[in-house]
């Protein structure tokens, strides 16, 4: 982090005080040439790394101004993609079927059993399709003894019903499995609002019998995505519950509780279907099922509210540092979890941060490499870069790209700096002074957040703020005389 020595005065931009003008780590590097008035050749100031190989190569021209500079390559980021650079599978297949990370994120078992456990799965979806075929001649839809041919159209609808569900579950999976450890309680949320949504179009279908595929396979798709979301979250919840190892004890037990669940509601589900004015009526099934639908979604919300996590997550994360900002106190594990609010989207907490920009966003159309210098200088001992955008408005954003050795913990100081800019807005335009006061802050109060932290239970190898994949800072060059 910057020195109280590097720091002493205030960073301003377009004046920087005299005493920090000559030499100081913040001020532009001098001109080549010793004051001979020859230009400045260009000098690289740093590289933007993306995963398909695109680099963004930012540059000084001499006379202040930046020169950006698009590049392809053919190797992949460094650190995030070079173990995986000689594999015959394409990246983008990678990253859809494997964890992040892979193969260092899993044991060394992990791709033989999933090998073999998709075959295993196919062989077992065929037999699915063949009994359903028996299931639908057994009550009346065609006959063994005569044409099966209405059988056999029944199940190939019935079954690509299932078909077009199933790409939801793929398509979750693939694309969002990265989401679950963060947020497990948002997403099990998430999963009963989708799924209920599938029960309508569900529900739609007798009022549309000409439509019942249609209908029936978008129901299928929302319940698919719902599932798709629920199972992995619930691992999470599951893997939480196992404070001692048991992990296969608590699956076991929670199917007991959830078959026992399923009798009892089925036979509840019966006798209300038994009734006449259900049996007769469908706006009153309709109605039935609307009510104990938004029962049900009150219960799922309760019993997430009572989950009490030791890991940070982004929400977590920031009731944290917010109450050790303000209150100079961090609040335990029960408290926070009792202050988290379960709904809420990252784009509608407060402060407003976004993380992963580029730095050409955060200049905000100006090219100047003083900027750019005064910028890497002044964050030289973090592992990520932070500005304001809007400086001055009613609700700045914060903006924060990160280096390539980013950690969680990188990302938790961005999260306390952006908190104390929050609180100690400034009334003046001078953007580098109010960043510098908040780094001297970060200095001086994040030892204690960390300690206040342990302190009130938390472990700080439960820290799950993921730094985002692109794009990667490569610092290129950095004047170090002060």
């Amino acid at each position: 982090m910057l020195s109280t020595h590097a720091a002493g005065g205030r960073f301003r931009w377009g004046a920087l005080p005299r005493r920090l003008r000559p030499r100081s780590s913040l001020a532009s590097p001098p001109a080549s040439g010793g004051g001979s008035g020859e230009p400045e050749k260009e000098r690289p100031l740093l590289v933007e790394r993306y995963r398909d190989g695109v680099t963004k190569r930012y540059m000084s021209d001499g006379s202040s101004k930046l020169q950006i500079r698009l590049e392809k390559h053919e190797s992949p980021v460094k650190g995030v993609e070079d173990e995986n650079a000689d594999s015959l599978i394409p990246q983008a297949i990678r990253d859809f079927v494997l964890p992040a990370g892979f193969p260092g994120s899993v044991t060394v078992d992990y791709l033989e059993y999933m090998l073999l456990q998709f075959p295993t799965n196919v062989t077992g979806w065929i037999c699915h399709v063949l009994v359903t075929s028996s299931l639908l001649k057994a009550v009346g839809v065609g006959s063994f003894t005569g044409t099966s041919a209405a059988a056999s159209a029944a199940a190939i609808r019935w079954v690509s019903k299932d078909g077009i569900g199933a790409f939801g579950r793929l398509f979750i999976g693939g694309r969002f499995g990265t989401l679950f450890d963060d947020d497990p309680k948002k997403w099990r949320m998430y999963a009963d609002f989708i799924g209920s949504a599938g029960s309508i179009f569900e529900l739609a279908t007798p009022l549309y019998p000409g439509y019942f595929l249609p209908l029936a396979s978008l129901g299928n798709l929302a319940k698919a995505v719902a599932r798709g979301f629920r199972d992995p979250s619930f691992r999470v919840i599951q893997n939480h519950f196992a404070q001692s190892g048991n992990l296969g004890e608590i699956a076991a037990k929670e199917e007991v509780w959830e078959v026992g669940a399923q009798l009892l509601g089925l036979s509840i589900g019966v006798f209300i279907m038994d009734t006449a004015g259900v049996k007769s009526s469908y706006l009153t099934l309709t109605a039935t099922w609307l009510s104990i639908r938004l029962l049900h979604l009150w219960l799922r919300y309760q019993s997430l509210s009572v989950l009490k996590f030791r890991t940070i997550n982004l929400k977590r994360g920031r009731i944290l540092v917010r109450s050790h900002v303000a209150q100079h106190t961090v609040p335990d594990y029960v408290v926070c979890n009792e202050e988290e609010n379960i709904l809420t989207w990252e784009g509608f907490l407060h402060p407003k941060i976004s993380f992963g920009v580029p730095i050409e966003t955060m200049l905000g159309g100006e090219e100047s490499s003083d900027k750019v210098n005064k910028l890497l200088k002044l964050y030289k001992n973090e592992k990520y870069v932070l500005f304001v955008e809007q400086f001055g408005s009613r609700e700045p954003t914060f903006l924060v790209a990160f280096k390539e050795a980013a950690t969680s913990m990188s990302v938790l100081r961005s999260l306390w700096q952006a908190h104390w800019l929050q609180k100690n807005q400034q009334n003046q335009d001078v953007v580098f002074s109010w960043l510098e006061d908040s780094i001297l802050a970060l200095e001086d109060g994040f030892t204690d957040f960390l300690e206040q932290m342990e302190r009130a239970g938390w472990d700080q190898n439960q820290i799950i703020l993921k730094v985002p994949k692109e794009p990667i800072l490569m610092l290129e060059h950095l004047d170090q005389e002060v």
